[in-house]
Parts: structure tokens; sequence; C-alpha cells
């Protein structure tokens, strides 16, 4: 019973914290390794879980997609490839290999998370510093947007962050619309992930729909009862979260 009431727990959080400014792969890859999982298992399953959030939140964002369009379907192409890579990627690590690698992913997620104002703040710059994206911008973003992707379909906590702080690089302002794009190319970075990992039976699935389904109802019910907290509050749960875990995870490999 409590491999499968701690992993809805872990999904229910989540699906809250996802849905006001991310974090929930903190809870859910840990609680997943806690009650047993296999840590490759434990990601893919996690991936999968989570991908169907990401799916509802591009619907929000159709305004801003229509005028970033063109920035998309430069960036989409090259953000399935290196979610490829990346899941594949996983797929080629040893079980024992990854389980030692979790900690200090999840310990580089938690700092770049906690460093994500001062990003936020750097990619809201006004328009009048930023000098308009030239070509080697661009390739230098594909370029650096190919790298996020590899780590996205590898693990995947902070590429949201990451990718923020790259579509900054190419003179975006409009946050909005920052987000548009970044929720897009994650969806696309783990849904050729979910595929990947689909294909390989790497997914736990009776736990995986389960977190689904928390994970959603988590969206919609507990972001509502997030919204009433101080951000500020939340965001120092997530952190002081991410680091336990990854002290945890320290402690037990």
């Amino acid at each position: 019973m409590v491999q499968y009431v701690l992993p809805f727990v872990a999904a229910l959080i989540a699906g809250a914290l996802n849905a006001v400014g991310g974090g929930g792969s903190f809870f859910t890859v840990p609680t997943l390794l806690i009650v047993g999982l296999d840590a490759r298992i434990a990601n893919a399953t996690s991936t999968v879980a989570l991908w169907p959030g990401s799916i509802a939140s591009v619907g929000a964002y159709r305004r801003e997609l229509q005028q970033q369009g063109g920035l998309v379907r430069l960036l989409a192409g090259i953000s399935l490839i290196g979610g490829l890579i990346g899941a594949l990627l996983l797929l080629k690590t040893p079980s024992n290999v990854f389980k030692a690698m979790l900690p200090y992913l999840l310990l580089v997620a938690t700092i770049l998370f906690a460093l994500s104002p001062r990003i936020n703040r750097y990619v809201r710059r006004d328009q009048a510093s930023n000098a308009p994206s030239t070509r080697g911008q661009r390739v230098w973003v594909i370029f650096l947007q190919l790298i996020i992707s590899i780590y996205g379909g590898f693990f995947g906590g902070g590429i949201g962050i990451l990718m923020l702080a790259t579509l900054g690089l190419m003179g975006l302002t409009n946050i909005h619309e920052m987000n548009a794009v970044k929720t897009v190319l994650a969806m696309l970075i783990n849904g050729i992930a979910v595929v990947t990992f689909v294909v390989a039976h790497l997914v736990n699935w009776p736990v995986a729909l389960l977190m689904a389904v928390a994970a959603i109802v988590g969206g919609y019910g507990g972001a509502a009862f997030a919204r009433r907290i101080k951000p500020a509050y939340v965001r120092s749960f997530v952190i002081a979260t991410g680091f336990v875990m990854s002290l945890y995870l320290f402690l037990g490999t």
C-alpha cells in the first residue's frame, strides 16, 4: 500500500507546484526511489506521470504562441533530437551509475531553481538594453537548446530555467511569450523521452498512471490552494525539499 500512497501524495504536490512555478520532480523521483523502484525506472515513471500536465499548460499560452510561432518552429526539431539523445543515454546508463548521479543532478536542479529569480530578472531586461538577435546568436541558442534538451531527456530538472536564460540571449523580454516557448519545448523534450521510455519498457505503469491522475488533480486543485500562500514561502519549501532530498540521496548512494 505504501508503494502507491507515497507516490500519489508526491504527485499531488508535484502537480500543484508545477502549476505555480515548477520543482515537482524534486518530490516524485526521490519518492519513487524511497518506495524501492530502480533509479532509471523511477526517473522514467516520473517523466511519464508529469508529462500530461505539461500538455495542459500549453493550451494556456495559445495567444503568446501565435507571436513566437517562428521561434518555436526553429527550436522544436532540435529539442526533439536532444530529448531523444538524452533518453537514449539514460537507457545506456547502468542503473547503479545513474543512481550515483542522481544526487548531483537533483542538487544542480535545486540550485538552478533557487537562482531562478535572478535569471528571470536578467531575461526581463528592457528591450532597449538588448540588441536584436543576430544569425550568430541564433546558432549559439540552437546549440545551447540542444545541450539543454539532451539534459532534459536524461533527467530534466531545471530545464525550464535554462531555456528562459537562452531565450534571453535572443533578445526576448516578454516573459509570457518566453514562458510559452519554454513550455512547448519542454513538452516536446519530455514527450520524446516518454515515447522512448515506453518503447524500452522502462515505465512502471500502475504507479505512473496513479501519479498522472494525482498530478492532474494537484495541478487543478492544489494550485488554487498554493496561490493563497506567499510565493516566497512556496519557493522556500521547494528549495528546502530539493536540498533535503539531495542530501538523502547522497547519504543513500
